[in-house]
């Protein structure tokens, strides 16, 4: 750090008018100090200025190829053009996302090692006997980023054509129909056990280590069905490798404008989305969280970072940090009651 310039020199006081010198020097030394404090705080402020000086990591809690990967990847070229380092993905995938997760919540809080989490973060503190970090606490939250339903998703073989038909069809043959998810206590695995819960139909549960293995043996016919991310439908269902039969939100998709919600297809009160977030290790700087918050926040407002979002089966959804972190508390909140009245637990 550069040495500080003083405008004034202390010097200690003599003979008469000791007591003025004193007052004299103790006015001084306010100075310095105030002085220092400014220095200081104008060199913490420079962090945000030289932010980001080396490559950022982007840890993505889940197998590559799923809903959340596709998201980080668009957002991380985004973010690498735009502020002139590399924000570099990392899957860390497993153990319902929290292995990644912890991986951030114990890397030092400077700004350059992110999580992209999703509805899971607040859904797995409800699932396991024990987390290595709190979901609230351990992080601070930079900003909301997309919001988007899931799609009850069936092979094509699967002789139904509707809700109602694929529930008739789960309860003729008990735990002959099985859905598929990117894990256990993951988004997927609550979207179906609230399913199972609202309908009585025996579903069985598979937990793959992501959706990219889960909707890859969906096509090939090893299981019958999942709840999957926009961007898995939009990718399959138009060729006819599967068929969509609700979206698990009160209001319609955009992108499967002719896909009925679940509500409209017969579930009554089931209403359940995905976000997705970026969070950084708690204690990180606040001029960081700041500057990534308004980044990102200019980013989405981009037709072209829209389009690309929009493509992908998202809906852009920015937040300040604030309102992040009291959503978040919300949804934990909320989420734990799903858990508790769908009786969802790891197999």
């Amino acid at each position: 750090m550069t040495a500080l310039a003083l405008p004034f020199t202390l010097r200690p006081s003599k003979g008469r008018g000791a007591s003025t010198g004193s007052a004299r020097t103790v006015l001084q030394s306010g100075g310095f100090l105030l002085l220092l404090a400014v220095c200081l705080s104008g060199a913490w402020a420079q962090s945000s200025v030289t932010y980001p000086n080396k490559p950022v990591k982007l840890i993505v809690p889940f197998a590559p190829g799923g809903f959340t990967d596709v998201v980080a990847r668009i957002l991380g070229q985004k973010l690498s053009a735009s502020l002139g380092q590399q924000f570099v993905i990392e899957n860390k995938a497993g153990a319902g996302s929290t292995i990644g997760t912890d991986f951030v919540a114990k890397s030092a809080p400077d700004g350059y090692t992110l999580v992209m989490v999703s509805s899971t973060h607040v859904i797995s503190p409800w699932i396991y006997k024990s987390m290595p970090y709190d979901p609230l606490k351990s992080f601070a939250a930079i900003t909301k980023l997309v919001d988007s339903p899931y799609v009850l998703l069936v092979h094509p073989r699967l002789p139904v054509n509707n809700v109602k038909e694929f529930i008739a069809l789960a309860k003729a043959a008990p735990d002959a129909v099985h859905y598929a998810s990117s894990g256990n206590g993951s988004a997927q695995h609550l979207m179906g056990g609230l399913f199972v819960a609202m309908t009585g139909a025996p579903l069985k549960h598979v937990p793959y280590r992501g959706s990219g293995g889960a909707i890859t043996d969906l096509v090939g016919g090893v299981v019958q069905s999942s709840f999957a991310g926009v961007p898995n439908a939009l990718s399959q269902v138009p060729a006819g490798r599967l068929k969509a039969l609700a979206v698990t939100t009160a209001k319609r998709a955009t992108q499967l404008p002719d896909v009925p919600t679940m509500q409209e297809a017969g579930v009554a009160g089931y209403d359940a989305s995905v976000w997705l977030a970026l969070l950084a290790p708690a204690g990180t700087p606040r001029d960081v969280v700041l500057k990534l918050n308004s980044e990102i926040a200019r980013l989405m407002a981009q037709p072209d970072t829209a389009k690309a979002l929009a493509d992908a089966g998202v809906e852009v959804a920015p937040s300040t940090p604030e309102a992040m972190a009291d959503y978040m508390a919300q949804e934990l909140v909320r989420w734990g009651k799903v858990v508790k009245d769908a009786g969802v637990k790891l197999e």
